[in-house]
């Protein structure tokens, strides 16, 4: 593509390069060559910018000018990838039922369905038009689920979960597995056992949401576990029972909810963050990776540590952590001064 119809594209203003530039692909900063479009938004890789081989480089409208041929966007990030969307395109799957696929005669499926070898759809599931259900993707009984379904790979929708349009599941991602219900009981012996609690409820999810493998989302017991429009479940998390899910948040790697948790809009917990069960965490949070969070969190709060605190209040405790053997061997020449001075 040209530079002048790239730009176009991604509503980016070109500089320093000629519009008849010819673009062959896309590459990271410090791999790009010439005939290559890179990114840069980090600003780490300023330097690497200077110096990278590629033809143009997507930008932020105030970076400093450099020798490649500049994409000037308010958005790089995101200019960044409409732009590998330009060159990339995925896998198409031509409609049609593979004969290894079993739907069940009272199963409704929509226009132009894809289904892969060994997809399984079980009675009285409904799904949209335009769903594409790869290799050994299984939709249990009674599931609802809108148009434009993507599923992976070993992707599951349990038993009466409903799903809006435009949901992505990829490979081994669970919808609507049974939540973490037990309730203890003594047995004729009077040994502690566990005695199951039927989770009744389903999974709620709204259109635009992805989640990515392996993940888990839980049934509830009585009611539903819900994720609102737009979010986004990285690989590796679990959802618990009943919990609660705004629109636009993300869920990164190995978070971990426990039931009951209450996850506000455009809220951000990153990798490895774990939430007690009953905690309701408001709009616009920000959870740093590895915070154990176990009480509310404020709109708009950023935090970090385990348990979470302020995150800035977090970063001074760490800074005093490092300092903790000095300042325990000063605390200890101030308490054999006193004792000195105490004998005199």
């Amino acid at each position: 593509m040209k530079l002048s119809d790239i730009a176009k594209a991604l509503d980016a203003r070109l500089e320093n390069a000629s519009p008849d530039a010819e673009i062959t692909g896309v590459a990271g900063i410090e791999q790009a060559a010439s005939g290559q479009l890179t990114f840069v938004s980090n600003p780490k890789y300023n330097v690497a910018a200077r110096s990278t081989k590629a033809t143009a480089v997507i930008v932020a409208e105030n970076f400093p000018s450099i020798s490649a041929g500049m994409l000037r966007s308010k958005n790089p990030y995101l200019a960044w990838a409409k732009a590998i969307e330009l060159f990339y395109q995925p896998p198409d799957y031509a409609f049609g039922i593979h004969p290894t696929a079993v739907v069940h005669k009272s199963a409704k499926l929509g226009k132009n369905a894809h289904l892969g070898p060994y997809v399984v759809i079980d009675e009285d599931a409904v799904i949209g038009d335009d769903a594409v259900m790869l290799a050994h993707t299984v939709i249990y009984r009674g599931a609802r689920i809108g148009n434009n379904f993507f599923c992976h790979a070993h992707g599951v929708v349990r038993e009466f979960c409903e799903l809006g349009d435009n949901v992505r599941l990829q490979n081994g991602a669970v919808v609507g597995s049974d939540g973490f219900g037990f309730a203890q009981y003594k047995d004729e012996q009077g040994g502690n056992r566990w005695h199951k609690i039927v989770q009744s409820g389903n999974v709620v999810i709204d259109g635009d949401v992805e989640i990515q493998a392996n993940a888990c989302i839980d049934r509830a017991s009585i009611g539903e576990t819900s994720i609102g429009r737009g979010s986004k479940v990285d690989n590796l998390v679990h959802v618990g029972h009943s919990c609660t899910i705004g629109h636009d948040t993300l869920l990164c790697a190995q978070v971990g909810l426990a039931g009951t948790t209450d996850v506000g809009n455009h809220v951000i917990l990153l990798g490895q963050v774990g939430v007690s069960g009953h905690v309701r965490i408001g709009d616009g949070a920000v959870a740093i990776a590895q915070s154990g969070i176990p009480h509310d969190v404020a709109p708009g709060a950023m935090v970090s540590g385990a348990p979470a605190i302020d995150h800035r209040l977090w970063l001074k405790c760490c800074a005093a952590y490092a300092k903790l053997p000095e300042i325990a061997k000063a605390v200890r020449k101030l308490t054999e001064r006193s004792q000195e001075a105490d004998q005199v």
